[in-house]
């Protein structure tokens, strides 16, 4: 339980490995980041985001590294690209249920849902 997530490179049909993550709060005035990571080789990170016991009822927000992560599959993007990062903002309502969000991403698009 707690939440996590899974990036897939729809462009290139695999796992977004090595993509940077950043999670923050955003229940105060200010957006508080929370922690960053770098994805693995299955598109996700190694442990959760939050477990049960750090995941709290609020608002959050994932920020995706878009551009650099398909910039260092060596996509040529165009200056400037239409995609630099991905934010996601969601809340947390029960802390007793999983929360993944999941991101298919390509230069050109996103998409995203509340898996389980």
């Amino acid at each position: 339980m707690g939440l996590s997530t899974h990036v897939l490179d729809t462009m290139h049909g695999c796992p977004a490995a090595a993509m940077t993550v950043s999670l923050y709060s955003t229940d105060g005035a200010q957006p508080q980041r929370i922690h960053s990571w770098v994805l693995n080789a299955d598109g996700r990170s190694n442990g959760p985001l939050l477990d049960n016991q750090q995941l709290k009822v609020g608002t959050y927000r994932l920020v995706f590294g878009v551009k650099d992560y398909f910039a260092g599959k060596g996509v040529a993007l165009p200056e400037p690209n239409f995609l630099n990062q991905v934010t996601i903002d969601f809340g947390v309502a029960d802390v007793t249920q999983h929360y993944h969000v999941p991101l298919l991403v390509s230069p050109w698009s996103y998409s995203t849902y509340r898996g389980s």
